[in-house]
């Protein structure tokens, strides 16, 4: 076996607190994961921008966040084995570049096509960061303090969903489109040299061969399906030629998948993790909870927008509190899972955020600020509960060697469950809204003061009133969903991990 990287570092995992080695590897893979992070939510926002700028559907100029989540999703599969292929420190690197590269090709986008085709090269480098990063840091701290290294992780997490809808509503307001991208080349260019400084050498020890068939079949299966799920929105239905057949075919690629990856020694993604109860119940728990929480994290800035008449800038500071309220508990919670396991803490967390949630199942066109602010804090201290702690319980229990197999699984199930959430969402709102007469040109009114004229006295009113409830039945969808999230969370361990050596021993897979 190799000698973790941590202790390469000079870190020593056997003690209890996080020391200055692995915060200062923490604070590079922080770094790249805020770019990344940032630059999902930060699109977000300029999609209303990209299709004045590029005279382009709604739909059409969401592939520049749909292009850009399937590249991290062909990609992530490809993590774990290139990760023990050329050692994380120099794939992480590579990463970083391709990122980089792909954020300065966006900002010279000349139409709507190559921005899309740009974002897939970004991706390409994002889709890598999370999962190294996540592989880096653990083999920094050892087992005994995942908890409060994937906590010290979240941080990003937290940062791009506060900071994204401000940062990018101040950039276009203020400058232009083009440095929502830009902003990552000075980031981008510290973040090599600081992993070059403080990541330890790579010793990779390639003993295993790659799995070109498992290759073929699960990165274009992974992106066909959610091609199809991401088509959706656009199509409007499900019974759809471009939304059936991309998805039929990406399932059975992804089926074949399956068989070939049980039948065979090392395969692209370990699916033998998953006799690792631990890990099996997490996978369950991050499924249900991400479909959830990505699906629903869309709604709010798309009300305060559409229904409220805010800016991009003004929406981003409104679900700052959110943000607020999960760093709060996130290092208590990664103290916490570290000390008594992951379970019980998922589960306070899955129970505030279907409270916090449960508000925004009664919003009105008028609904105060104060209780909304008030519901996304209490929502805030609930995901500080919870993200974190599941990535724990499925980590935390697997060897060395299974690290970089194991975070790479999490990120793919995390991205394809976010994605079939953010299209299960949209689908449901749409249609909701299209059975309104007077909501889509209340909407539209907000942006267009023309359209108001047109519409006969009371109409705004009431298209208004008819989209806000809209908005508060879609949100239904997804509090029955986190409430159904509390099952699986129920079975995720409540005990210390384990030490060190008994991770490191292969009595840690649970059959």
């Amino acid at each position: 076996m190799n000698h973790p990287p941590d202790k390469q570092a000079g870190s020593d995992p056997s003690t209890d607190k996080l020391d200055a080695a692995v915060f200062k590897v923490a604070g590079v893979v922080v770094l790249g994961a805020i770019m990344s992070i940032l630059d999902i939510t930060v699109v977000t926002v300029a999609i209303p921008t990209f299709q004045i700028e590029f005279d382009t559907s709604y739909a059409i100029a969401a592939w520049t966040m749909t292009g850009y989540t399937l590249a991290l999703a062909t990609v992530i599969p490809l993590t774990g084995w290139a990760a023990d292929r050329f050692g994380t420190k120099r794939l992480y690197m590579m990463a970083l570049t391709f990122f980089v590269l792909g954020s300065v090709l966006c900002s010279f986008a000349w139409n709507i096509e190559s921005l899309i085709a740009f974002r897939v090269i970004q991706g390409i480098g994002g889709g890598m960061l999370m999962p190294l990063g996540m592989t880096i840091m653990t083999h920094a701290a050892g087992p005994q303090r995942i908890g409060r290294v994937m906590a010290v992780l979240g941080v990003p997490m937290l940062l791009g969903p506060i900071g994204g809808p401000i940062l990018g509503g101040w950039l276009i307001d203020a400058f232009s489109w083009h440095w929502i991208f830009l902003i990552n080349l000075p980031i981008g260019i510290v973040a090599l040299a600081l992993a070059y400084l403080v990541f330890p050498s790579d010793n990779p020890e390639p003993s295993e061969s790659f799995d070109f068939l498992g290759m073929l079949l699960a990165s274009p299966g992974l992106a066909l399906f959610l091609f199809g799920v991401s088509s959706i929105p656009g199509e409007g239905t499900i019974a759809s030629a471009k939304v059936l057949a991309p998805a039929a075919i990406g399932l059975v690629l992804m089926v074949a998948f399956v068989f070939h990856a049980l039948r065979t020694e090392h395969p692209l993604i370990d699916l033998h993790l998953f006799r690792n109860r631990s890990l099996t119940f997490a996978v369950l728990t991050m499924v249900l909870f991400a479909i959830a929480f990505f699906g629903a994290g869309l709604l709010l800035p798309s009300y305060l927008q559409q229904v409220r008449g805010e800016s991009a800038l003004a929406a981003g500071l409104l679900i700052a509190p959110q943000g607020l309220g999960a760093m709060l508990t996130m290092p208590i919670a990664g103290r916490f899972v570290d000390k008594i396991g992951p379970g019980k803490i998922v589960m306070v967390g899955i129970a505030l955020i279907s409270v916090g949630t449960v508000f925004f199942t009664q919003l009105e066109a008028d609904t105060s600020y104060v209780a909304m602010c008030g519901a996304l804090f209490v929502m805030g201290l609930g995901m500080g509960c919870t993200m974190m702690p599941i990535m724990t319980a499925a980590i935390q229990t697997l060897t060395h060697q299974q690290v970089a197999r194991g975070s790479t699984l999490m990120n793919i199930i995390n991205q394809t469950a976010g994605s079939i959430g953010t299209a299960t969402m949209s689908v449901v709102l749409t249609n909701l809204l299209k059975d309104q007469p007077f909501a889509g040109p209340a909407i539209a009114s907000n942006s267009n003061p023309a359209i108001a004229a047109q519409l006969p006295p009371g109409a705004i009113e009431a298209g208004l009133k008819q989209a806000a409830e809209a908005f508060s039945n879609t949100y239904i969808v997804a509090v029955v969903l986190i409430v159904l999230t509390l099952v699986p969370a129920f079975f995720l361990p409540r005990t210390k991990p384990k030490s060190p050596e008994v991770a490191d021993a292969p009595a840690a897979m649970v059959h």
